[in-house]
């Protein structure tokens, strides 16, 4: 499941971790991943529970492209075109 909201200055998705009833208790849930999308960025969060503190991690608009593009792709290296 997931939710959209667009906040004044970016566009904001939470990923929420679930399972079918039928599968309930076969493995613990994972914290939500929430993305904020900017004009210029990408931050994905997740809340670690061993830590108690919060991961972030920001792409650039050219790494988000790349990793859409990876994620398709066999192993080997790359480099996309632009423009």
């Amino acid at each position: 499941m997931f939710t959209i909201e667009h906040d004044f200055d970016a566009t904001v998705i939470t990923l929420i971790d679930e399972l079918p009833e039928t599968e309930l208790g076969s493995r613990p849930l994972n914290e939500d991943v929430v993305i904020h999308s900017f004009e210029d960025r990408v931050v994905v969060e997740q809340f670690d529970p061993d830590t108690g503190e919060l991961a972030q991690i920001v792409l650039t608009i050219e790494q988000l492209e790349e990793l859409r593009a990876a994620l398709n792709l066999p192993e080997g290296n790359y480099r996309l075109q632009r423009g």
